[in-house]
């Protein structure tokens, strides 16, 4: 993986950044300002993989991230979990009475909702945690501190004023990894991601869900999405255990292609095993 070019969201100290180093030693990260970005420069060879997240353990799911999958022909081709802890950030010289406000990515922001309520502090949302701090960093602004990791305080010379700020001490976040192609079936356990909507009929849903199972696959996430195309109508967004080609998951995927108006797989990949 050294020298392999992997896009991401954010600026260099980003949680996102993180998680790829962590899971590919090596490579080249390529920072992209939005998730827009990243899905494209992978597409278009850019970079030869993309990372980004789709869920928190507190804040949920990346529905941005939700969204662009399913309109791209891109794969999932790995997870990784990556634990998130944040720190509040400011100039040197500036003590937490002096702070007023604090900007981080929404995620973090929501992530840290109950610190930032009791320390009375204004979230302000931009569109990363790390370029939050870089920022503060080359334009300090009075009374106004910042969200990011450790390693963005020490990237951008900034002071650590309070740590784990988040409000859950088990605050993880999930990345996919996406590439151009499909991921080649190694060993070790898998899982599969897909999206797909149920005819408007009594007992649709159950309908599709029972294929499972039946087939004795179980399922690790199910989650509905509005659909942009029909209003109040919702896309259903499943992770299950085992690869696409096992039997088990290949009999309940064909059921589920049988009784949904629409299926799409997003890919088969090796699940995350290094525990959280």
């Amino acid at each position: 993986m050294r020298g392999m070019r992997i896009a991401f969201q954010g600026t260099e100290g980003a949680y996102s950044e993180e998680a790829l180093l962590k899971t590919f030693p090596g490579a080249l990260p390529v920072g992209f300002p939005t998730f827009h970005q990243v899905f494209e420069a992978v597409e278009l060879g850019e970079a030869d993989l993309g990372v980004v997240p789709v869920e928190n353990t507190t804040a949920g799911s990346i529905n941005q991230t939700y969204d662009l999958l399913l309109e791209s022909d891109l794969h999932v081709v790995g997870e990784v979990v990556h634990r998130v802890e944040h720190c509040l950030l400011a100039p040197k010289g500036m003590e937490l009475k002096d702070l007023k406000a604090v900007k981080s990515h929404p995620q973090a922001l929501a992530q840290c909702d109950g610190f930032l309520a009791r320390m009375r502090l204004t979230p302000i949302p931009v569109y990363d945690t790390a370029g939050a701090a870089r920022a503060l960093a080359e334009s300090p602004e009075a009374g106004v501190g910042a969200i990011a990791s450790r390693r963005a305080a020490e990237l951008y010379s900034l002071q650590v004023l309070a740590e784990n700020i988040e409000d859950y001490p088990h605050n993880y976040t999930r990345f996919f990894v996406i590439g151009r192609k499909e991921a080649e079936r190694g060993e070790g356990p898998h899982k599969t991601s897909v999206v797909f909507a149920v005819r408007h009929r009594p007992g649709g849903l159950l309908e599709a869900l029972t294929v499972f199972a039946e087939a004795g696959v179980n399922l690790t996430k199910l989650e509905s999405r509005p659909r942009r195309d029909k209003p109040f109508s919702y896309l259903f967004y499943l992770d299950l255990e085992g690869h696409l080609e096992d039997p088990g998951p290949a009999q309940a995927l064909l059921g589920l292609l049988r009784r949904a108006a629409f299926l799409k797989v997003l890919g088969s990949y090796p699940a995350y095993r290094n525990g959280v």
